[in-house]
């Protein structure tokens, strides 16, 4: 395998527009469905290899079968990670059937539009309590006011979290999202932080959980840890690397596509300004069209289980693949004119939420409600809200596995606030 494709571990590709990161891609995509690339591995210090596909045919066709490219060996990050580590932040994706199948089946009861009718339903509300927070101001960070405390919220909320407890989410989180960042770890060592900032995590919903197995209560903490007749319920040592998943990969994508989104609309003025006149008829486009285009899970990766051919290439047991989600959701073998942001655009069978088959985002539903809620608010109560300087990237440490946004600065005439629950 031939290093040709180093911009792909470069931090400072990542750190690049995401116009211009995708223009590249089109030209990578071309060259063939697989790309090989090296790294050195920052845990075991040595260099390692691995494939990337830019194309949509291929990472859809990988995530149809995970009985040859497989979740549960290594990581579902590039580097390998020991296996204590990779479940405590990797939860139930980072493995195989029939773990996989039986954390999974456990959550999931909890995740049904039915079942999540009342989190959906608060949806709005918290929405509303946030925008109050800053619609008197006329300039916030988009991202401080309202991406990052948004869906935090709606997961604390729906997991039983005090919001006495919600800034040691916030913090821990943060830390987890942006151990490459310096600014984000003020001087810490990235391993030591996220190992700190798990510990932080794993004591407060363990607490918590001790709690609910005694008092129950209205949440999913509650739901997980009590069994109602023959149900299954996660193990003592399963709730807490469960919450890390929530709270990091279910805060960081919505918080992302919602930054994203604020951006695209403000190069994209022709397209907001078809969203705001009929906004009951596009909001259910534009939401997938966002995603689509800002895809803010970069990537997961996958292990071949064996020797195998698929698109012309040749895999071993244990080679690693990367799906890159962004460049296969303007991949023109699917999309018309997929460089173009498009609110109106159906069909849309983008990958942003994962490819088909077993990890499919489980939390799929309520990302889409809660863009959905938050965008018809911006667009209603601070209807001439603009961004007023490029977005701040997140610094990452190679492939970011969400591509973060740490600053949007927007303006707007500043509104009375619609008032909050008590």
């Amino acid at each position: 395998m031939s290093d040709e494709y180093p911009q792909l571990v470069d931090p400072a590709f990542w750190q690049l527009p995401l116009g211009d990161r995708m223009a590249q891609f089109a030209e990578l995509r071309e060259i063939a469905p697989f790309l090989p690339t090296r790294f050195v591995n920052p845990i075991a210090g040595f260099e390692e290899s691995f494939y990337v596909t830019t194309r949509y045919a291929e990472v859809v066709e990988i995530s149809r079968r995970p009985q040859d490219f497989c979740s549960g060996r290594g990581a579902v990050s590039i580097p390998d990670m020991p296996e204590d580590a990779m479940e405590f932040f990797g939860s139930f994706i980072s493995m195989d059937d029939p773990r996989h199948a039986r954390q999974r089946g456990i959550v999931a009861r909890s995740f049904t539009p039915k079942q999540l009718q009342g989190v959906l339903d608060s949806v709005e509300t918290i929405c509303t309590e946030v925008v109050d927070g800053m619609c008197e101001h006329s300039e916030v960070d988009l991202v401080d006011t309202l991406s990052k405390p948004f869906p935090l919220l709606v997961i604390c909320d729906m997991m039983g979290i005090p919001r006495s407890e919600f800034g040691t989410v916030l913090d821990a989180t943060n830390i987890i999202l942006g151990a490459g960042d310096p600014e984000v770890l003020d001087g810490r060592d990235p391993m030591s932080a996220m190992v700190w900032a798990g510990m932080q995590l794993t004591a407060l919903v363990n607490e918590l959980a001790e709690q609910r197995r005694a008092e129950p209560a209205d949440d999913l903490i509650s739901a997980l840890v009590n069994a109602e007749g023959d149900e299954e319920i996660l193990a003592r040592h399963e709730v807490a690397p469960f919450f890390i998943l929530l709270a990091v990969a279910g805060n960081d994508t919505t918080r992302t596509a919602l930054s994203h989104g604020m951006h695209l609309l403000s190069q994209n003025p022709e397209q907001r300004r078809r969203w705001q006149a009929d906004l009951d008829a596009v909001t259910p486009t534009a939401v997938e069209e966002i995603v689509r285009v800002a895809s803010p899970v970069t990537f997961m990766r996958r292990t071949a289980t064996r020797t195998l051919r698929l698109s012309g290439q040749e895999f071993v047991e244990g080679d690693k693949i990367v799906l890159l989600y962004g460049a296969a959701n303007r991949d023109p073998r699917v999309f018309d004119d997929p460089e173009s942001f498009d609110v109106l655009r159906d069909p849309n069978p983008h990958v942003g939420f994962g490819g088909p088959g077993p990890h499919f985002c489980l939390g799929a539903h309520l990302a889409r409600r809660e863009l959905a809620v938050a965008f018809r608010q911006l667009l209603t109560r601070l209807p001439d809200i603009e961004v007023t300087d490029a977005p701040t990237p997140l610094e990452t440490m190679g492939i970011p596995l969400v591509g973060g946004i740490k600053r949007l600065p927007v303006r707007f005439t500043p509104t009375a606030p619609l008032g909050t629950r008590t």
